[in-house]
């Protein structure tokens, strides 16, 4: 296996990651905010640390350029956008 192959899986493969993260996350701050879950059972709160830990890096560049709208933070749904993007039209390309 040539290493430029094998640097481009572990690329697609962190940015599908990301990508999961990214969904997960704005699924567990729905559940939160509308009071499905709680962030004072141990394994909730651990979780969702661990997915802010994750994402805030990527999303926080974003945050600062584009405000939430209306109340609506915007910013995963523009980062999901970049790092498909990137998956469909740029790995395949290297």
């Amino acid at each position: 296996m040539d290493p430029l192959h094998f640097l481009i899986f572990i690329v697609r493969g962190l940015l599908n990651f990301l990508l999961f993260a990214i969904v997960v996350s704005a699924i567990l701050s729905w559940l939160v905010a509308f009071d499905v879950i709680n962030l004072r059972n141990a394994f909730v709160y651990n979780v969702v640390r661990f997915l802010e830990a994750v994402t805030r890096p990527l999303l926080a560049p974003v945050r600062r350029i584009i405000p939430p709208l209306g109340g609506v933070d915007i910013s995963p749904i523009i980062v999901i956008l970049v790092i498909a993007g990137a998956l469909r039209y740029l790995i395949p390309y290297a």
